[in-house]
């Protein structure tokens, strides 16, 4: 009876076994896009490994955008009036304990949004925005659509053509009010419209409105005045004003970015300085000043602690959140300076897991710094003129349907 009994246990453990998926390994993969200044093509770069993996041509010179999980990379090309959806090949599915991460070769995959001069792109609560500035349209899509190679596009109207800004918010959309006595002028506010695109109550007012980011359940707009500081209501967006604070010397954000783990705001105020912003309450201001004129600045998704500023001497400086400090300084690059036109080719800041990049237009080439210790961990030669870069990966389990490179370091 008892081997009857311990054969059977072995049998069951055997079909158990063959039941079973081949087991997980954990693998890490982290990619790099990058468009150059002057040609229309977006280089993908295995960071890891330091080589390109494809050259993905496009129609005309773009500024890149992922998508929040970053399975979608949208080329926007103002002067190729039309924005680009490249699937990532980096995908991650939530296990609750764990998350699954499948890698496929990046392609572009057709769906194609074509108007006249696309500028701002903005992602919310699902829901993909980009506005055209001299329609005066946003057109609005799914990145589930983009993947798939075709869009069902919505379109949201401004009063006028102009430059700036629409987030679908919820039921909502959340468009940019231009100028009334001169359009080409910086918009004024922000009007709420329903699905159907009528106004929603009176328009924020938000002169020279330039910036916008989404922090955790915040979203911002930068204004000459302060921020417009935006949440979800029972009704509706629910839109209030924090101001700048006395203290501040005279100057305004134009761009902001939005912290990632901790709910905080970095914009710039002035060519030397940044701002580091919680918009609760009355709201808190801190400046923070810089050595040289500030280029670029991004922050750390996965060290939430901590941006990184580069400025034109060749510096990248970490700054500390918290604080409020720079707590580290690494020359980088050769000196760029901020005289000259706004677009010229100047570096570009991406965190990849555990590296900082920096775009090196003049020399065709990305730097990558380690973010633990802040130290020069290599270069990869990219040629011609590396510019706008975003970072996609991550590490996950695998379960043998891995395409390509498989990383476990």
């Amino acid at each position: 009876m008892r081997k009857s009994l311990l054969a059977s246990a072995a049998l069951s453990l055997a079909f158990t076994a063959l039941a079973m998926p081949a087991m997980a390994e954990e693998v890490t993969e982290w990619r790099l896009f990058v468009s150059d200044h002057s040609d229309p093509k977006v280089t993908v770069v295995d960071a890891l490994e330091g080589a390109t993996i494809e050259t993905i041509q496009i129609k005309a010179p773009a500024s890149l955008y992922r998508s929040k999980g970053g399975e979608a990379v949208f080329a926007v090309q103002r002067n190729g009036n039309i924005v680009n959806t490249i699937s990532s090949g980096i995908a991650f599915e939530d296990h609750g304990d764990h998350g699954d991460i499948k890698v496929a070769p990046p392609k572009i995959t057709g769906a194609e949004i074509a108007g006249e001069y696309p500028v701002h792109f903005v992602e919310h609560d699902g829901q993909l925005a980009v506005f055209f500035d001299k329609e005066g349209v946003a057109r609005v899509f799914s990145e589930r659509d983009a993947l798939k190679g075709s869009v069902d596009l919505r379109a949201v109207e401004a009063d006028a053509p102009h430059h700036w800004v629409a987030v679908a918010f919820g039921d909502h959309d959340l468009v940019s009010v231009p100028h009334p006595e001169d359009p080409s002028k910086l918009p004024v506010g922000i009007g709420t419209l329903d699905r159907e695109g009528n106004e929603v109550g009176a328009t924020a007012a938000c002169p020279d409105l330039h910036g916008e980011a989404a922090s955790g359940n915040l979203l911002v707009f930068a204004c000459a005045t302060g921020l417009l500081v935006v949440t979800e209501g029972d009704g509706g967006p629910q839109i209030r004003h924090v101001a700048y604070p006395q203290a501040l010397p005279d100057g305004k954000s134009t761009t902001v970015v939005g912290g990632i783990g901790i709910q905080y705001f970095l914009g710039n105020y002035g060519a030397d300085k940044v701002v580091i912003i919680d918009p609760t309450g009355d709201g808190d201001f801190r400046l923070v000043d810089l050595p040289m004129r500030r280029v670029h600045f991004a922050v750390d998704p996965v060290r939430p602690k901590f941006a990184y500023v580069f400025t034109e001497d060749g510096q990248l400086h970490q700054l500390d959140i918290l604080t409020g400090a720079i707590s580290a300084t690494l020359s980088v690059t050769e000196a760029y300076s901020m005289d000259g036109h706004w677009s010229d080719p100047r570096p570009r800041v991406a965190v990849a897991g555990g590296s900082i990049v920096v775009t090196d237009p003049l020399a065709g080439k990305l730097h990558l710094i380690g973010a633990v210790d802040f130290k020069k961990v290599g270069e990869i030669a990219v040629g011609g003129q590396p510019y706008n870069i975003v970072a996609v990966g991550g590490t996950g389990m695998s379960h043998g349907d891995t395409a390509g490179h498989k990383h476990d370091h």
